[in-house]
């Protein structure tokens, strides 16, 4: 390791941009594709519900393309090293570069400098970015493609902190205002007041709840004390999104919203303690997917083969679609089967990396 030539040459800068320019271009390509058969299946919806040019355009694709672009990265990035790897070894320009003294491992220093740059962008992305424009997207889907009729949230129980609970019969989240509402506080076991009240609306100026024709039972050891009102302001640490229906809110927090709403579930235990690690573990480890799937490109297409291009790509495009498909199956067996979001997030990335690090071995040298 202490040969290794740390030093970008001419041939590192040649594989840099060809990397880089084959990527940036399948990324192009990718834009188009999806973005037409996008617009041919959503069509009707955006008739049907009116909605705005100006917002279709500057909400819904200015999100959907960042989320899909970022989803189907690893499929990009594998593709375009098998292209431009393929077309250098059908080109006879990789074996002089080994045949000169050049060992594989330094010939995947360049791969390698491109892979980290990808990664960090991705990385980037993932927790700066892209939960911006999947707000735009969602907002827009929850309005004009896929808008619920009935916004409540029924039944809701959460826990607010060690000794207070709340209930909610339902939730209507178009008027942000809750029916059926108990508050009960807890010293230990033993229960120390109950609240109970027709409604809970959220004051959007004030910031806080308003609660209409209540009645609140005060226990003190034998004694107990009623009273009544017809409304009262209070605050409650809880907020009109922790009783959304849409299954895709968790995609539009940023970091600190994320990491607040995990704080919260670990005391509230309303069942999406999953879909919250699972969203905040894909961010920083999927972009690791950069130097697995790039290890394997080469891997894969760094020997001229009879059938071309053509051959390295069909096995690079089925690979691909397979490590999506892993991606899909963990992420299930996480929310299904009880499988930990951590290990979950990590099987992909490993199980392709010792495929990779075997094709690696089995490559020409």
């Amino acid at each position: 390791m202490s040969n290794f030539d740390w030093h970008i040459k001419t041939i590192d800068w040649y594989i840099i941009k060809k990397y880089l320019g084959t990527f940036i271009f399948t990324m192009a390509v990718f834009t188009v594709v999806i973005v037409i058969f996008d617009i041919s299946e959503k069509l009707d919806d955006f008739l049907k519900h009116n909605a705005p040019l100006s917002k279709i355009v500057f909400e819904y694709y200015a999100g959907f393309i960042p989320f899909y672009l970022n989803f189907l990265s690893p499929l990009i990035n594998f593709i375009a090293v098998i292209f431009f790897t393929a077309k250098m070894a059908d080109q006879t320009e990789i074996v002089p570069i080994l045949s000169g003294g050049v060992s594989f491992t330094r010939f995947l220093y360049p791969y390698f400098i491109s892979s980290f740059i990808i990664f960090i962008v991705t990385l980037v992305f993932n927790i700066f970015i892209i939960p911006e424009t999947n707000q735009l997207k969602i907002n827009f889907e929850n309005t004009y493609i896929d808008p619920k009729s009935d916004n409540s949230k029924q039944e809701t129980h959460m826990q607010l902190d060690k000794n207070t609970y709340v209930y909610v019969q339902n939730f209507d989240n178009n008027l942000k205002t809750g029916y059926k509402f108990y508050l009960e506080k807890f010293n230990g076991d033993v229960l120390k007041s109950r609240l109970i009240a027709d409604q809970i609306a959220w004051d959007s100026v004030k910031h806080q709840w308003k609660i209409r024709n209540y009645s609140i039972r005060t226990v003190n050891g034998l004694k107990e004390k009623m009273a009544s009102g017809t409304e009262k302001d209070t605050i409650l640490d809880m907020r009109p999104q922790d009783f959304e229906v849409y299954d895709n809110i968790y995609t539009a927090m940023n970091m600190h919203e994320l990491n607040t709403h995990i704080e919260k579930e670990k005391i509230r235990g309303t069942g999406v303690m999953v879909n919250l690690l699972l969203e905040k573990y894909k961010r920083f480890v999927y972009p690791l997917s950069t130097f697995v799937l790039t290890l394997m490109g080469v891997a894969l297409s760094s020997k001229k083969v009879r059938g071309g291009v053509g051959l390295s790509l069909g096995a690079g495009i089925f690979l691909s679609f397979t490590y999506i498909l892993f991606i899909q199956f963990s992420t299930m067996f996480s929310l299904k089967g009880g499988l930990p979001p951590l290990i979950a997030v990590f099987i992909p990335n490993v199980a392709f990396g010792i495929l990779s690090i075997y094709l690696t071995r089995k490559a020409p040298k």
